[in-house]
């Protein structure tokens, strides 16, 4: 397999854990979101992706974008270790919670956005922060409240699962923009515990080839 990625992407870092978790062998192709006016948007790489996002993932003749969708067909092609763990119930709640970040909070704090808001709109860096912290702000609340419900050692009950995939980048995430985190003791206590598993470890954006100091 191959994994098309930036080391800083929190969709990339999604499907590190998810190859990592499954022990998948895979070999890592960095497209750099910035040099070169962004490498995402060659017409190369716009073959692989037309979205010009990454990651993707070619594995054979199958190619595929959007993490999610990389982790469900990983789950289909190499069940064990399930991403998806539990029952009907415990696995929508998986579901939910992935989808969640993935769908609902990063796609307004991405890159392309932030790019949009200062280049396009000409939006103040103050401006651009007070964005970042109210998205940030009211998807964490939400997944909080939602923990509350389901969560144990880990999202969704005590197994490791998809949403714990998507957790991991987006705290790191919120790290980097210097998002108040203190207000979510359940999430930052599950993400604690995740930091510490070696294939989470692994595939931390500070581990990765392309990796800048």
């Amino acid at each position: 397999m191959e994994l098309y990625g930036y080391w800083r992407s929190s969709a990339s870092y999604r499907a590190r854990i998810a190859l990592n978790y499954k022990q998948i062998d895979y070999h890592y192709i960095p497209v750099h979101l910035i040099k070169e006016g962004g490498q995402q948007h060659k017409q190369a790489y716009r073959q692989l992706n037309p979205n010009g996002l990454v990651p993707t993932l070619v594995d054979g003749k199958v190619i595929l974008h959007q993490s999610l969708a990389i982790m469900e067909y990983l789950e289909d092609t190499h069940p064990q270790p399930s991403l998806l763990p539990g029952n009907a119930q415990q696995r929508g709640a998986i579901r939910a919670l992935a989808l969640d970040i993935a769908s609902e909070l990063q796609p307004l704090i991405n890159l392309r956005v932030q790019q949009y808001l200062s280049q396009q709109l000409e939006v103040s860096d103050n401006a651009k922060q007070a964005w970042l912290q109210h998205w940030f702000k009211q998807s964490f609340q939400a997944f909080e409240r939602n923990l509350e419900e389901v969560a144990g050692v880990y999202c969704v009950g005590d197994q490791f699962s998809m949403a714990d995939v998507c957790l991991v980048p987006q705290v790191y995430s919120a790290q980097r923009f210097g998002i108040a985190l203190n207000d979510y003791p359940i999430m930052m206590g599950i993400y604690q515990r995740l930091l510490e598993l070696p294939f989470v470890a692994a595939a931390h954006p500070s581990k990765q080839p392309d990796a800048e100091v």
